[in-house]
Formats: C-alpha cells, sequence, structure tokens
C-alpha cells in the first residue's frame, strides 16, 4: 500500500512520506474545521436550514479536496470560503432581500462561468503574468491576513471603538491561546516534526481541563437531511433575471477567482512548488476547486475554493496530494463524529494560524522593497489585506497601484499585458462592490 501511495503522488520525489502526509492532511483538517459549524450559522442567517448546510459543506469540501488531491496532486484543501458566505447572506439575502434559493442559484450560475474560463485556462494564464514580486507580497499579506484571524479568533485583539482594534483581556479562553500560542512556538524553534498539531492537540486538552471548552456531548452523530436544499439551485435559475442579479452574480464570480488565485498562488509559495514563476499543474488545480463550487452550489453552499488553512499541512510537511486527500476523508468522516469537533474552538486553532502567518510572511524577504515602482503595490497587497480583511481587496490595491508605478518609472513596456487587463477588471471590481453598498 505504502508503495502505491509513493509512486503515484511521488512521495520519495518530494521528500516526504505517507505518515507525514496523513499528519498534514489532519492537521489542514483541524485548522479548517471551524467552517462546518462556522458556514451554517451564517447562512442560516438567511433562512437555510442549518443541518442542511452542515453535511452541503462538508460533501463540497470533501469533494474539493479529493479532486486536488487525486488530480492536481496538491496538499491544498478546499472548502466555502469566509467572506463570500457572509456577503451571500447578508448583503444579498437580508440586505437586497433576495429569497436564499435565488441566491444559491447566482452561486450556480457563477460557478458554470467559473468553470468555462477554467478550461479555456483564463485563470491559469493570469496567475502565470503576476510577476514575481507580486507573488512573493501576495504570499506574505495572506500570511499577515490568517495571522490576524488567527490573534481575532484568539481573543488577543479586540475591536475598539477609538482605534478600530486593541488588545484582547487576558481572561477566560484567552489563556487557550495564550497556551497553544508558547506551546507551538517552542516546539516550532526545537523543530520537532508535527508540532502545529501537536500544540493543538494540547491546547484542546488544557482548554479541557480549564473549563474553557466543553467536553463533546456525545462521539457520534448521524449526518443532518440536505433535502432542504439539495438542487434548489436548478430551480430558482429561472429566478435570475434583474440586473440586480447578475451584479450579484459577477460577485460572487470576481471575489471567489482572486481568493482563490491568491490563496493559490501563497500556498505555492510557502510549498516551494513555483518554478520559473509558475505553478506546475496549476491547470488541474483550478479545475478541481471550479468543480467543487459547482458541486457545492448544487448541495446547497456558498462558493467553495481553495482554503488558506492548508498553509497549516504543509507547515507540518505535506507536500504531496495525499495531504489534501487525507483531509477530504476526514471531512466525510466529520459527518458522522461532528460532535468531536467542537473541541477545535477558535482558540485552539489560533496558535496554528499565528505562527503559519509568520512562516508566510518570509516571503517578503523575496520582494525588491528597493525599487519602489514594486515596493508600493507590494507594500498595498501585504497591508492591503489584513486590513481590508479581505484576500480579492488587497490584490485589487496593489494590482491597480502595479501599472502607474509601472509607467511613472517609465517601465511600462515590462508589464504583462494581462496586467494592464487586471488593472481594468479591479477597477469594475471596485465599482461593483460599491453598486452593492
Amino acid at each position: 500500500m505504502k508503495t502505491a501511495l509513493d509512486n503515484f503522488f511521488d512521495l520519495t520525489g518530494l521528500k516526504t512520506n505517507v505518515k507525514r502526509e496523513i499528519l498534514a492532511g489532519f492537521t489542514t483538517f483541524i485548522s479548517m474545521a471551524y467552517i462546518l459549524f462556522v458556514n451554517p450559522e451564517i447562512l442560516g442567517a438567511s433562512g437555510m436550514d442549518k443541518g442542511a448546510v452542515f453535511t452541503a459543506t462538508a460533501l463540497a469540501s470533501a469533494i474539493g479536496c479529493l479532486l486536488m488531491g487525486l488530480l492536481a496532486k496538491y496538499p491544498i484543501a478546499t472548502a466555502p470560503s469566509l467572506g463570500i458566505n457572509a456577503f451571500f447572506a447578508y448583503s444579498v439575502c437580508i440586505g437586497m432581500n433576495i429569497p436564499w434559493q435565488t441566491t444559491l442559484a447566482g452561486v450556480f450560475v457563477a460557478s458554470v462561468i467559473f468553470l468555462l474560463i477554467t478550461v479555456f485556462k483564463l485563470r491559469e494564464l493570469i496567475i502565470d503574468a503576476i510577476p514575481a514580486d507580486l507573488k512573493a507580497a501576495i504570499s506574505a499579506g495572506i500570511g499577515l491576513f490568517i495571522a490576524f484571524i488567527g490573534l481575532q479568533g484568539g481573543g488577543l485583539i479586540v475591536a475598539n471603538k477609538s482605534t478600530l482594534v486593541g488588545l484582547g483581556s487576558f481572561s477566560g479562553s484567552t489563556w487557550v491561546t495564550v497556551f497553544g500560542l508558547i506551546v507551538v512556538s517552542i516546539l516550532m524553534v526545537m523543530r520537532v516534526p508535527g508540532a502545529i498539531f501537536i500544540g493543538m492537540v494540547l491546547s484542546a486538552i488544557f482548554g479541557i481541563a480549564t473549563g474553557n471548552i466543553q467536553m463533546p456531548h456525545a462521539f457520534v452523530a448521524p449526518a443532518p437531511s440536505m433535502d432542504q436544499t439539495f438542487l434548489v439551485a436548478l430551480s430558482h435559475l429561472k429566478d435570475i433575471n434583474t440586473l440586480q442579479m447578475w451584479v450579484v452574480v459577477i460577485t460572487f464570480l470576481l471575489v471567489t477567482f482572486f481568493d482563490t488565485a491568491g490563496t493559490l498562488i501563497a500556498l505555492a509559495q510557502q510549498a516551494g512548488f513555483l518554478q520559473n514563476n509558475k505553478m506546475p499543474r496549476v491547470g488541474k488545480a483550478l479545475m478541481s476547486d471550479s468543480t467543487a463550487m459547482l458541486f457545492g452550489s448544487l448541495f446547497g453552499t456558498s462558493p467553495v475554493g481553495a482554503y488558506v488553512e492548508s498553509s497549516a499541512g504543509i507547515a507540518v510537511g505535506g507536500r504531496s496530494g495525499l495531504t489534501a486527500v487525507t483531509t477530504g476523508i476526514c471531512f466525510i468522516l466529520g459527518l458522522f463524529f461532528s460532535p468531536l469537533l467542537t473541541v477545535a474552538t477558535s482558540q485552539v486553532t489560533a496558535p496554528a494560524l499565528i505562527i503559519v502567518g509568520v512562516l508566510m510572511a518570509q516571503s517578503m524577504a523575496r520582494v525588491t522593497w528597493t525599487k519602489l515602482e514594486i515596493a508600493i503595490p507590494a507594500f498595498l497587497i501585504v497591508a492591503g489585506m489584513p486590513l481590508t480583511y479581505s484576500i480579492s481587496d488587497g490584490l485589487a490595491l496593489g494590482f491597480i497601484a502595479y501599472p502607474i508605478t509601472m509607467i511613472a518609472a517609465r517601465k511600462g513596456k515590462e508589464v504583462p499585458a494581462l496586467m494592464y487587463v487586471l488593472f481594468f477588471v479591479f477597477l469594475i471590481f471596485f465599482w461593483v462592490l460599491n453598486i452593492e453598498k
């Protein structure tokens, strides 16, 4: 069995092994398992059945992970994207008073378009056209973004009326984060294999021992039915007949497109997959997440995309598709062991996200900071992602600035043609977002 897995995933060539890949896949799953509970909570605000969304989330995530692992052979996991699910529920369904059934149909249409532009390799061309300096900035920006998510989820950073954000209170469940951060930091510095995963396990035990995390009420539970959401998108396609709904479709398409592109680039950079500024098998990776998004819309969930939490598994040593396959299997098992997942609270996963942010921020060293025409757009990407709480917004700021600064430096001819196209695409992107506001 090990030989077969080695041959299929080229584990020896990637200098990894079955044990490490499975550990990495499980680590990735633990880091992103929160989506199984967060997504139903957010989409439930639109009136969707939370149980159905839970099952749809698990199945759509599993399909995407399995495709990414078996087809593209990358250690990258997929799941319904945070942010876009909030847009689905609060901006579209509640803000625009559009029924969730119609909104789900909009996700389906966006996913079909997404799949078509993937088949015609438009996404692949765009990713290859992004300069190496900006790819490094994207990786660093996402690192700061997920570290910010970890700091916020762990209670170390909280909202502040005077300064927007401030230091949290060191009390209650915040100590679980502090404990985990100290443990993971020490283990990482000591180069202990599986340090992040070990740290999360010890954090969960610490949380239970201190009463900050509840023991699961059961070990096994049946998977909730998807009857309320399954194929609803198809039966409401006829409702996409207004300019307002087409703006919604375009927004789903643009945000998912650039969120996923930025995430893939960052993860490939972290894992060392980029060769001559290109990501091998990127077409298969893009096809995997596009297909997962299509299935997700049919099952009954918001757009699916590559997940930044995959960086936790990569940091543990995951380098092959076996990592993603393991994560996919965990999502399927999660359907039946959902009570056990409640111990993976945001305080438990926060240290992993913070440390991974440190690792990804190292790519800033590859940015040519001495050249302002590069430094300005790169900085806007790095700072924009965490400060706008959006990968796509950070990308937009940098990609709009890049052609401007390069032309100012009299290097306009060095800018790839597609980067000029993206300049206008992101201007339209901001215009569409302002329409929604």
